[in-house]
């Protein structure tokens, strides 16, 4: 399968017709669709059929895609300036069981030559984790997306001598995240100036859904980020969990998105973080996963 070439591919297990060739910016509108195509069938990361993510993903150091007619059918790209290599690929829903995915797997590979290949994909499903098992891949990450209708919202009351106030980007939102994350296994502490700088310069921070927990000495017993309609962290102090913090936290995050006139709210939760199982009594609802594979 060359890259680039602009004219129907051999077949693929069987598939002729095929036009096969690098895309770039203007074939943007074709990216998104495709990922909106596979996020209906999938579910996954809602995002990803945005423009933003789409082209960050897919429109990398080297791109290869294949054209039925008009129609964008099945599209990778490969980032090659770190180690490992990079890649993200989809197969429009319609067009899986043919070796689409085997041959955008093949091509990838190509690209990355000797080094390690990381593949992430924002849309799950069974097919893609057959593939890359099949070809010695190693899944490194697994992440449910869950999704809250607002129109339904939980009552949890407030924990006692517990009061919560917006948060302030400052040092004692950063220690709250520290304490509350320090105990996870492969937990990397960052910089403060670099998280509370991520915080601060991201366009959809919600400083005045960003919470923060204080017991009743005043110290800090957990917080919540919000971006946009995300909830993007929820961090409880280990001296206070079990005691209903941070799901009151996440409560009053989505009545308070619910009066500002969102319909939804969504996180992601990693597969094997027991706080899942919280996030699900207080109603929300699997929208798909999202994974990486590496191949070294």
């Amino acid at each position: 399968m060359g890259s680039g070439s602009g004219v129907a591919g051999v077949g693929v297990s069987g598939i002729d017709g095929l036009a096969w060739r690098e895309f770039g910016e203007d074939d943007l509108p074709a990216l998104t669709g495709l990922a909106q195509a596979c996020l209906a069938t999938d579910g996954g990361l809602p995002l990803f059929g945005r423009t933003p993510l789409a082209r960050a993903r897919l429109l990398q150091t080297r791109t290869h895609g294949a054209w039925s007619g008009d129609d964008l059918v099945a599209a990778v790209g490969v980032g090659t300036a770190r180690t490992p290599a990079t890649a993200t690929g989809l197969v429009h829903p319609a067009w899986r069981g043919r070796g689409l995915g085997g041959a955008l797997l093949d091509w990838a590979e190509g690209q990355a030559r000797d080094a390690s290949l990381l593949v992430t994909t924002e849309t799950w499903n069974a097919g893609a984790e057959e593939l890359f098992a099949a070809r010695g891949y190693t899944r490194t990450f697994l992440e449910w997306v869950l999704r809250h209708d607002l129109d339904a919202l939980p009552e949890v009351t407030a924990p006692d001598g517990v009061t919560v106030e917006p948060a302030t980007l400052g040092p004692e939102l950063f220690a709250t995240y520290r304490a509350s994350f320090a105990d996870r296994p492969g937990f990397v502490e960052p910089e403060a100036g670099e998280w509370l700088g991520d915080l601060r310069d991201d366009e959809d921070f919600r400083p005045e859904l960003t919470l923060l927990a204080r017991g009743r000495d005043g110290e800090a017993a957990g917080f919540v980020t919000v971006l946009d309609n995300w909830i993007d962290q929820v961090g409880v102090v280990p001296g206070w969990r079990g005691r209903r913090v941070g799901a009151y936290l996440v409560a009053r995050v989505l009545r308070g998105l619910a009066d500002a006139g969102a319909d939804a709210a969504w996180l992601c939760v990693n597969d094997d973080n027991p706080a899942a199982a919280l996030y699900r009594r207080l109603g929300f609802r699997d929208f798909g996963r999202r994974a990486r594979y590496l191949h070294d």
